[in-house]
C-alpha cells in the first residue's frame, strides 16, 4: 500500500485502530432531515468526540469550518431521493478532481446487493476505487441490501462486505445483526464499521449493540440519527467514545452518558 494511502487511513483511526465515524449526509436523499437543518450548529459540539465527518459537497463547504482538524469521509453518491422510486438508482456524483480539491482523508459510497440497481452500484464502486487509487484515497463502501432480502441478515451482510472487500474498498459500513455478526466481520478481508440505521428506542440499546458489535470484530462505528437526533447529542457521543476507544461496556457507556447529561 502507498504511503499516501497509509497516511490517510491512519487519520481515519485512533491510536488503537478504533474509529468513531459521525455521519451528516443524510440530507443527499432525505432533504432537511431532523436536527440537520442547520448541520453547522449540529455537529459544533460533538466535534471533540468523533474521528471524522462523513458529509456531501455542498454541505461540507456551506456549513463546516475549513479550520476544523477533522479527518473528512465525503460522500459521492447519490442522485435519488425519499419522493423518488428506488433509493437504489445511484450514481458518482463527484470527480475525482473535486475530491482532491476538498483535501478529504476518504470517500464513500453505497452499494444495493441484491437490488434492481445491484450491478449498477457495485460498478460504481469499481469505478470509484480505479480512479482513487491513482491517488491514494481510500474508498469506504456503505452495503446496503435489496428489500427483498433480509436486510439485518448475516448471510447477506456477509455477501455484501465480502463484495465490496473484493472490489477495492479499504472500509466497509454496514448494518449489524444480533445473530452471526462475528461471521460477517470474519468475512471481510478489510475493516468493518457499523451503521446505525433506524434511531433506537433507548441510548442503552444502541450501548448494547455497539459493544457487541465491537466485541465480535468491527473497529468501530459510524452514526448519525441515533447522535444528533438524541435530545442529548454530547451525552450519548461520550459515551459512545468511551466504548469504541475506552472498552467502556454498556453499563458503563451509560453511566458516562447519565452524568455527561447533567
Amino acid at each position: 500500500m502507498d504511503w499516501g494511502m497509509k497516511n490517510r487511513l491512519s487519520k481515519l483511526m485512533g491510536a488503537d485502530g478504533h474509529c468513531f465515524y459521525l455521519p451528516i449526509d443524510h440530507g443527499y436523499f432525505q432533504g432537511p432531515t431532523a436536527s440537520l437543518e442547520k448541520p453547522g450548529e449540529t455537529i459544533k459540539p460533538l466535534l471533540p468526540y468523533c474521528d471524522a465527518l462523513f458529509v456531501t459537497r455542498g454541505v461540507l463547504r456551506s456549513a463546516v469550518d475549513s479550520n476544523i482538524n477533522k479527518p473528512i469521509i465525503l460522500r459521492v453518491s447519490g442522485g435519488t431521493s425519499m419522493a423518488g422510486k428506488d433509493l437504489a438508482n445511484e450514481g458518482i456524483t463527484t470527480s475525482i478532481r473535486e475530491i482532491i480539491r476538498l483535501n478529504v482523508c476518504a470517500v464513500g459510497i453505497s452499494i444495493f446487493v441484491g437490488s434492481d440497481y445491484e450491478h449498477q452500484t457495485l460498478m460504481n464502486l469499481s469505478q470509484l476505487v480505479n480512479d482513487c487509487e491513482d491517488y491514494g484515497i481510500p474508498v469506504m463502501a456503505v452495503t446496503a441490501v435489496g428489500k427483498e432480502v433480509g436486510q439485518k441478515d448475516a448471510r447477506y451482510l456477509a455477501l455484501s462486505c465480502r463484495i465490496a472487500a473484493e472490489l477495492g474498498a479499504k472500509v466497509v459500513k454496514t448494518y449489524w445483526c444480533e445473530k452471526d455478526f462475528d461471521k460477517v466481520v470474519e468475512g471481510c478481508p478489510v475493516p468493518v464499521v457499523m451503521a446505525g440505521g433506524p434511531k433506537c428506542e433507548t441510548e442503552l440499546e444502541v450501548f448494547e449493540f455497539v459493544y457487541d458489535g465491537m466485541q465480535k470484530g468491527a473497529i468501530g462505528i459510524n452514526l448519525g440519527r441515533n447522535v444528533w437526533q438524541n435530545p442529548h447529542p454530547v451525552a450519548v457521543a461520550k459515551a459512545l467514545r468511551a466504548i469504541v476507544h475506552e472498552k467502556a461496556t454498556p453499563k458503563q457507556a451509560y453511566q458516562v452518558f447519565n452524568e455527561a447529561k447533567k
